[in-house]
């Protein structure tokens, strides 16, 4: 008896483990960059793009920065898949006081430009 339960509460735990995963950066991810000023006449628009990444089990401050390490890590993900290698103008909706204490989702947002490299 004591050893089913105990099996079982690793295998819960496992199973939380595997669920407040981040999102991982893909390999044309890691080609699009964050900058502050606006892209020049040299680079297209393409759209915007989201990442998102949910805090219920994760929490706020988890592994490589929390949750908005995921968003962001989605938000790059995202950009490169339209072609993009650069994200002006990131913001993160919703993010407010409650969110500082209640695991809410964190959000990116963010214009998605092809450059020259």
């Amino acid at each position: 008896m004591r050893i089913t339960v105990s099996a079982g509460m690793v295998a819960a735990a496992l199973l939380l483990a595997g669920c407040s995963t981040g999102n991982q950066l893909s390999s044309g991810g890691q080609n699009v960059r964050f900058v502050e000023d606006k892209p020049g006449a040299e680079c297209q628009l393409l759209g915007t793009a989201t990442g998102e990444q949910s805090n219920w089990l994760s929490g706020q401050h988890g592994e490589e920065g929390g949750s908005m390490r995921g968003a962001a890590n989605e938000l790059r993900n995202n950009a490169a898949a339209m072609g993009g290698n650069v994200l002006y103008g990131v913001t993160s909706p919703g993010q407010n006081l409650l969110s500082s204490f209640v695991p809410t989702a964190s959000k990116m947002v963010g214009q998605v430009y092809k450059c020259p490299n």
